[in-house]
């Protein structure tokens, strides 16, 4: 990786696992100009995933589209964003022991979302389903 300041070689100082996030966290510094900044590694999920559709069709996996389904069914609280985001990374993380060869079923999403709203909030839970039909 190169120095955000004068694009030199930066060398790793302190790197830490976000295991809830599945993400890196890196402390950086350059060794031309010393400068010191933190980067966050995380997958980029839509090329290495794809979601297989009932007809047989696949489609790149966004996070951000599974972000948005869980955060309409999360408005009427007051912390939505927060609470979707967090319910992304849970379901994520528990896609990561259902992808096979970089494929999901959509039905395998959708469950594993519904399990997760259903445990955090019943009334998001009953919207996620009236919307997401298998």
């Amino acid at each position: 990786m190169v120095c955000v300041q004068c694009d030199g070689k930066t060398s790793v100082e302190n790197s830490r696992p976000q295991v809830r996030t599945n993400q890196i966290w890196r402390r950086r510094q350059c060794q031309n100009c010393y400068t010191v900044f933190t980067t966050e590694e995380s997958i980029n999920y839509a090329g290495s995933w794809r979601v297989r559709y009932p007809n047989g069709s696949l489609a790149a996996f966004q996070r951000d589209k599974l972000l948005l389904s869980l955060h309409r069914s999360c408005q009427h609280r007051k912390a939505a964003l927060s609470d979707a985001q967090g319910l992304t990374d849970t379901v994520i993380k528990k896609l990561l022991t259902q992808i096979s060869d970089g494929v999901v079923d959509r039905a395998v999403v959708l469950q594993i979302s519904q399990v997760a709203l259903n445990r955090f909030d019943n009334a998001a839970s009953v919207h996620y389903a009236a919307f997401h039909q298998g």
